[in-house]
């Protein structure tokens, strides 16, 4: 079994940052990628930023220039650097991976809130 746990979500005001934490624990022989998807009350499911175990990333166009994900390897640890936070941002963000080849797994969800 593999645990998925985020934390650093928050309330901060528009224009602010934020930065989020997740790590992987368990059963875990090889990471393939590791990213972050956000989920807001009323819309349809986002994916925000991703990266693979090469260090490739990719950010959804809402957030580009705004957010940056980044790893560290030895912890099984993603992290989002969200700044210039915009109140559209606010949704329960999300941790996910897929390991070991093809197994997927996600946290619980941190709240972001972005609010004057």
């Amino acid at each position: 079994q593999v645990q998925v746990v985020e934390s650093g979500g928050g309330l901060v005001q528009p224009g602010g940052s934020l930065r989020l934490s997740c790590a992987a624990s368990g059963s875990i022989r090889s990471i393939n990628s590791m990213g972050w998807f956000r989920q807001a009350p009323g819309k349809q499911r986002e994916m925000v930023a991703r990266i693979t175990s090469r260090g490739v990333s990719s950010a959804a166009d809402s957030v580009k220039g705004r957010f940056s994900i980044s790893r560290d390897t030895a912890k099984n640890t993603v992290y989002l650097q969200m700044n210039s936070l915009k109140p559209e941002d606010t949704a329960v963000y999300f941790c996910d991976v897929y390991v070991n080849g093809g197994q997927y797994y996600w946290g619980q969800g941190t709240q972001v809130t972005v609010s004057s």
